[in-house]
């Protein structure tokens, strides 16, 4: 990884293997924190986004395998929200914005997943609530089309959607995102692929640094596990990134 120092190739790597461990401990593939970190680091745009998607394959596939074995997935909430995000995931990966605009929206979308962090939308648990199948289909659909623009998995959109509908427990909306951000971030890659790019070199070198947090925090966070001091450090940290994403 010849973009930085041995230094700060050190710091970066433990940064990722933090971020990687948060969030498969909660399902999600990691995304919005991967950009935060790289927008800290100064990564060019080029790599930011299919390094993103490419780290969130290998993390929610992990998460979701620990909290599967855990019976918490739940196939007939998934599939409605998979059918419309992975072609509008597709035509978003396809879809190369300008630099500017793309950091303006990413930002925006940081600043979401920070709060989310915070505890701002981790709304409670209600009483099981039976999915309303075409509301299901335009969130996926939105939400998709957003992931694969940015290069995130969207279950940082989706999770809280789920607690707040009251259709999924917290465990299974994991559970369920973690799926939601592998196949989107699949697709997402492909749309980019189709678009004549290809990944650069340097994101393979961060794949095995983000499967080591992405192995510890699926086995903790599909069990007991919580931090709340991790996410405030965490949460910080993304909205110094939307802000120097934002306001360069």
């Amino acid at each position: 990884m010849n973009l930085l120092s041995t230094e700060n190739i050190v710091l970066f790597s433990f940064a990722l293997i933090v971020i990687a461990f948060l969030y498969s401990s909660v399902g999600h593939g990691g995304a919005s924190g991967y950009l935060a970190l790289m927008t800290i680091f100064a990564f060019p745009v080029a790599i930011m986004k299919p390094s993103a998607l490419l780290l969130n394959l290998f993390v929610s596939s992990i998460s979701f395998f620990f909290y599967y074995r855990m019976n918490y997935f739940r196939p007939k909430l998934f599939y409605p929200f998979a059918i419309a995000s992975i072609p509008a995931a597709f035509i978003g990966g396809f879809v190369t914005l300008d630099n500017a605009v793309y950091k303006i929206i990413l930002g925006i979308v940081l600043v979401f997943a920070a709060l989310r962090l915070f505890g701002i939308f981790n709304f409670k648990e209600k009483e099981a609530v039976t999915i309303h199948i075409p509301f299901a289909l335009m969130i996926g659909f939105a939400i998709g089309l957003l992931s694969g623009m940015l290069g995130i998995g969207g279950g940082i959109i989706l999770s809280p959607i789920l607690l707040f509908l009251g259709w999924a427990n917290i465990k299974e909306s994991a559970a369920i995102s973690s799926l939601f951000i592998f196949v989107n971030s699949f697709a997402g890659l492909m749309g980019f692929f189709l678009g004549g790019k290809t990944i650069p070199t340097e994101s393979f070198y961060l794949v095995p640094i983000a499967v080591i947090g992405g192995v510890l925090g699926g086995f903790y966070g599909s069990g007991y596990f919580s931090n709340k001091t991790l996410k405030f450090v965490l949460g910080t940290v993304i909205i110094m990134a939307s802000i120097k994403l934002i306001f360069p």
